[in-house]
């Protein structure tokens, strides 16, 4: 009985701290945030389907760079002066904690209406996929029947988790009285 009781505590901590993992999303894949290059942000957002937990990185130079979320407005007219959030490190990981538009802009002169800025579109938890997106197949006639490419996991972030799970598996044993 005591097995028993073991052995449903780790696929309770499994199965809560394993499926918070999020997929992470390098903005601009190889290219990053930046002016050279012609990118096309909104294309590329466009290309993937962002779920609530999902992180974004921003990968820049920050003496020339910098990220700020804005309202709907203020990123249509490139507009930095009253940012929701900035961001300055050069390596700016944003976890995505509610669904809709979220918009962000570079606010250096200029670089905004050069196309440096994002609107990222954020699908609620509800709408995710149970299986791989390779093989899921969404109601005819719903906005996720177009493919998308499958997202990579930060190996920081796993990491994270992996450390956390193993911290926790010691406080499993001792709730369960398994001889502690």
């Amino acid at each position: 009985m005591a097995f028993a009781k073991n052995v449903v505590a780790l696929l309770l901590l499994t199965t809560v701290f394993g499926g918070s993992l999020g997929a992470v999303y390098k903005v601009g894949d190889s290219t990053g945030w930046t002016v050279v290059g012609n990118v096309d942000y909104n294309k590329w957002a466009s290309t993937k389907k962002f779920h609530v937990g999902d992180v974004i990185v921003f990968n820049y130079n920050n003496q020339f760079h910098n990220v700020k979320q804005v309202t709907h407005k203020d990123f249509q007219s490139c507009n930095a002066t009253s940012s929701i959030a900035d961001y300055t490190s050069g390596s700016d990981s944003i976890t995505l904690k509610n669904s809709g538009h979220h918009y962000f802009m570079c606010g250096f002169p200029g670089h905004c209406q050069a196309g440096q800025k994002v609107d990222i579109m954020v699908i609620p938890v509800s709408l995710r996929p149970t299986t791989s997106p390779n093989h899921a197949s969404p109601p005819s006639g719903s906005p996720l029947t177009a493919p998308s490419p499958t997202p990579t996991i930060n190996a920081a972030s796993s990491l994270q988790y992996f450390k956390l799970w193993w911290a926790l598996v010691p406080l499993a044993f001792l709730v369960i009285g398994f001889g502690y």
